[in-house]
């Protein structure tokens, strides 16, 4: 702010920084990279070692890898706005942020490594040039003046690395002005190497004193020769020939000469890496990384059938310097090395300081990379420009350019292989807004370039490779685990949504068999605080299928402003998660409790995954009790989601607080009946409110002196005393539920017990062996206990006698009535008589369903952790829906965890 003459206020607008167009922001950064080493200092170290064929097809291979990467990165940088941070910014905006934050740490450790190599290179050419030879000969030349060693070597790499920094600590724009003058001079050396290989003559050379041994080493040649263009040179440079690298003494193979060839391609992501300093990285990334590679390529095998027809096999292996001692003034290539290396370690620098830069501004990494966020007043990331600088200069403690090639290359192989990975995944999930520009690209594409990636990475040193990629997934699983929820969304849901799909289309339910029927299952819950025990305990009974979480709201739509549920849905996620469950859930708006389940059996699933099971909670006086209270749910953010405000803290579906009931018994009762009309099977759960999952299977719950958890069965209707089939669907049913929950991991050491109720006039020892032999063919393992239960038959016999006589002094046109319904229900089968509920209903007396609960309580020692009784249908007068629901009550009366079932279709099998 400032005031003018006449003492008003001025505001000073901040300035924006400049932006980088296409050539200056991309194309020259990009062609610095690729020709920095190997154009000058290794390209006759290539062609020596491989030969011509092996060189053409090594820069054959490399370029065909980072052409496939370059197709991936035109097509992701054409797909919308770019931000800072080049590849990183790509691939975590395309994989999501485990993915994203593991492979920029890797991209940014790459920067950094490869800037510290092109300084090593730098230095070893000021060595070569201006050195005292290490050996303590005299200097051949006036002007080697240096001396000589590791820590020399270490001072000179130190000293650049700081020029590089001032550089970086300026800005981009004067990065890209000083990128410019080193592109003019670099391309004038080119050209000068070019006409030298036509206009020197025919030369020998002395090769450097630490290429011929010493005194306790085999001697090699002290010179060489340039013969100019001549067959026999070339063709004595047509195969490999590969010896020890003099520089560090160990032996040059295919893999390692590919290594340090390499890093004269890695150099493509130095445009993409200046994305946010860019005026439309859409537009330029693309654009100057092609014509870049392009021209590298060209210039690079054109020097190497130069180098092979003019240079004999002894010059290139022992002088890597030998362009400066052919060229037409050998200062040329000197400045031209010294300016290539500077600028690839600058792009280097100031590449990884982005990434850095933009990874502390993503968060993923919390406060550990919070002082990197930290920018100058023309945006640049001054803090992570020192900490990258800082990271260099601890890397050039190694000494010599050969011995981190591996490791760099490595590192881009898999930065690469990342960005076809992205751009491969986003192809395949065929999401609508994966809409490139540029379109010259197919998923074919991004394979071939993960695979010949992958391939590379380990012929350069698999272990090397393997462990990086460790690393980068030691990385992915520290970001999944500590990193925040992010919103730039998750490419993993895209491919699921795709994949599902597809699957889905292709489960044909015109193809179900009884063989591999599961439980798919929709619970009813009203008050979530109120049902964790029911919830979890479903969840093991699911075997792998399908589990939905339904829940019904009452309202109409007509009468407001919008969907109440959508505003749910995020608090049932978040419950799902927390209880550690494999669940769907599914909401509904209806005016009555009866039309909302309808709602949902008939919607819920998807092709071939629909609800066939129904569980709802019984209709009793049990208050509801919370059991989220003291868990994760209940801090102040779950209050919100799950508090008074919402419906969640009404009274849970089919029970009640004091007098305020959510749904009549006459209701409850039809929903029953509806779900046996849509063949669905019904479960009803009773007393799990109570339940505590963890409690009931610790090894401290077990009874004294039995060691074990127990799961009751009683597989017959005993709500029919006068009927005990154990194989009609509804017991085979239940059998198959038990044997469900005894295959879940955490129930496997429980034993389910089979009582068979049994009647003193018949033979209890052939009943007993008959049911064994069924649930041997079952394949279901239980205990079998006979339960005599003449007593409470009795009882049931009773009452029928007295109600027989009663019927005996009415009217003989009831008596015709009454007679004409037992003959209509005599003509009913078996297996409908046993599924039924009785006719004489009002003929079943509370004494008979006290003595049935007392049985049941009785052959209780030790107690279950559930049980399961057989659950008979409603009966088709809606009239004795309440007397029907009262005798539920009478049996399940203090029993503890059960469940009624009833099964409507086959699910067993003795078949293969």
């Amino acid at each position: 702010m400032a005031l003018n003459t006449y003492g008003r206020c001025l505001t000073t607008p901040q300035r924006q920084p400049k932006k980088l167009p296409t050539f200056f922001g991309v194309v020259i950064p990009t062609l610095l990279s690729m020709f920095s080493v190997v154009v000058f200092l290794r390209i006759g170290f290539v062609v020596g070692q491989c030969g011509l064929y092996q060189a053409i097809a090594m820069f054959l291979v490399a370029y065909f890898i980072i052409s496939m990467t370059v197709l991936s990165v035109c097509a992701i940088s054409t797909n919308g706005a770019l931000d800072a941070g080049g590849a990183y910014y790509m691939i975590s905006r395309a994989l999501g942020p485990e993915f994203g934050g593991s492979i920029g740490i890797m991209f940014f450790l790459a920067n950094v490594c490869g800037s510290a190599l092109f300084v090593l290179g730098l230095v070893e050419a000021v060595v070569a040039t201006f050195g005292v030879p290490e050996d303590g000969t005299v200097a051949n030349m006036s002007y080697q003046v240096l001396p000589s060693g590791y820590w020399w070597s270490l001072l000179y790499a130190t000293t650049i690395a700081l020029l590089c920094l001032l550089v970086c600590l300026v800005g981009a724009h004067i990065y890209a002005k000083t990128t410019f003058i080193i592109f003019l001079v670099v391309m004038f050396v080119l050209v000068t190497i070019f006409i030298s290989f036509f206009a020197v003559r025919p030369r020998t050379i002395n090769l450097p004193s630490s290429a011929t041994g010493n005194r306790s080493g085999p001697m090699f040649p002290t010179t060489a020769n340039f013969t100019g263009f001549k067959l026999d040179t070339l063709q004595g440079n047509l195969f490999a020939d590969y010896t020890v690298d003099y520089t560090t003494g160990t032996m040059m193979t295919f893999a390692t000469v590919f290594a340090v060839m390499f890093n004269g391609c890695t150099g493509i992501m130095a445009g993409s890496n200046m994305s946010g300093d860019l005026k439309n990285p859409s537009y330029s990334i693309p654009r100057g990384t092609i014509t870049a590679v392009i021209f590298t390529f060209i210039i690079y095998n054109l020097l190497s059938v130069l180098v092979a027809c003019s240079c004999d096999r002894v010059l290139l292996q022992r002088d890597y310097s030998f362009l400066r001692d052919i060229n037409v003034w050998q200062p040329f290539v000197t400045i031209g090395v010294y300016s290539s290396t500077l600028s690839a370690a600058m792009s280097n620098l100031i590449g990884a300081s982005r990434i850095l830069y933009a990874l502390a501004r993503d968060d993923l990494f919390g406060k550990v990379l919070s002082p990197a966020k930290k920018t100058s007043h023309s945006g640049n990331p001054w803090v992570s420009v020192l900490i990258s600088w800082f990271l260099v200069q601890l890397v050039l403690f190694s000494g010599k350019l050969n011995t981190i090639a591996s490791i760099v290359t490595i590192f881009f192989l898999l930065v690469y292989a990342a960005v076809d990975l992205a751009c491969l995944a986003l192809e395949w999930a065929s999401a609508p807004n994966f809409r490139p520009t540029f379109r010259y690209f197919t998923w074919h594409t991004c394979v071939l370039g993960i695979v010949g990636c992958a391939i590379m990475m380990f012929l350069i040193n698999a272990i090397y490779a393997s462990a990086s990629i460790a690393f980068m997934l030691l990385l992915l699983l520290l970001i999944h685990y500590l990193s925040p929820t992010s919103s730039w969304g998750y490419i993993s849901q895209a491919l699921i949504f795709h994949q599902v799909r597809k699957y889905l289309l292709m489960l044909d339910v015109r193809k179900d068999h009884v063989k591999f029927w599961r439980p798919q299952i929709l619970l009813m819950v009203s008050n979530p605080r109120s049902s964790v025990g029911l919830i979890t305990f479903i969840n093991d009974i699911k075997k792998s299928g399908l589990y939905v979480l339904g829940h019904v709201q009452l309202g109409d739509l007509n009468k407001l402003p919008s969907d109440p549920l959508q505003s749910q849905y995020d608090s049932w996620l978040c419950l799902v998660d927390h209880l550690n469950i494999k669940a769907f859930v599914n909401l509904t708006l209806a005016d009555s409790v009866r039309h909302g389940v309808q709602h949902l059996l008939f919607i819920s699933g998807l092709g071939g995954m629909r609800p066939n099971t129904l569980v709802l909670g019984f209709y009793d006086d049990c208050l509801p009790k919370d059991k989220l209270i003291d868990s994760f749910l209940s801090t102040s953010q779950s209050t919100d989601q799950f508090g008074p405000s919402q419906d969640f803290e009404q009274p849970p579906l089919f029970h009640f607080f004091g007098n305020g009931k959510v749904l009549g018994p006459q209701e409850y009762v039809a929903i029953i009946a509806d779900a046996m009309k849509m063949l669905k099977n019904v479960v009803l759960a009773r007393y799990f409110n109570m339940f505590d999952r963890a409690l009931v299977l610790s090894p401290q719950s077990s009874s004294p002196g039995m060691g074990a958890v127990y799961v009751d069965v009683w597989p017959v209707n005993l709500l029919r005393p006068d009927s005990c089939s154990y194989v009609d669907t509804c017991s085979l049913f239940l059998l198959q539920l038990a044997c469900i929950l005894n295959m879940v991991r955490a129930w496997r050491k429980a034993t389910l017990r089979l009582f068979l109720c049994v009647e003193s006039g018949r033979s209890v020892r052939g009943s007993e062996e008959k049911l064994g032999q069924l649930l041997k063919e079952l394949r279901i393992k239980a205990q079998v206990y006979p339960v005599p239960w003449d007593q409470q038959v009795a009882l049931h016999w009773q009452r029928q006698g007295e109600w027989s006589k009663k019927q005996t002094s009415q009217s003989p046109d009831t008596n015709k009535e009454e007679k004409k319904l037992r003959t209509d229900e005599e003509e009913e089968n078996e297996d409908d008589y046993v599924n039924s509920f009785p006719s004489n209903a009002t003929r079943l007396s509370d004494d008979y369903l006290s003595a049935v609960n007392m049985l049941i309580l009785d052959q209780s020692h030790p107690p279950p952790a559930v049980r399961f009784l057989y659950l008979p249908r409603p009966p088709a007068d809606t009239r004795r829906y309440s007397a029907y629901l009262n005798q539920l009550e009478l049996l399940t009366r203090d029993l503890g965890p059960t469940l009624l079932i009833h099964g409507v279709t086959p699910v067993i099998t003795t078949d293969l």
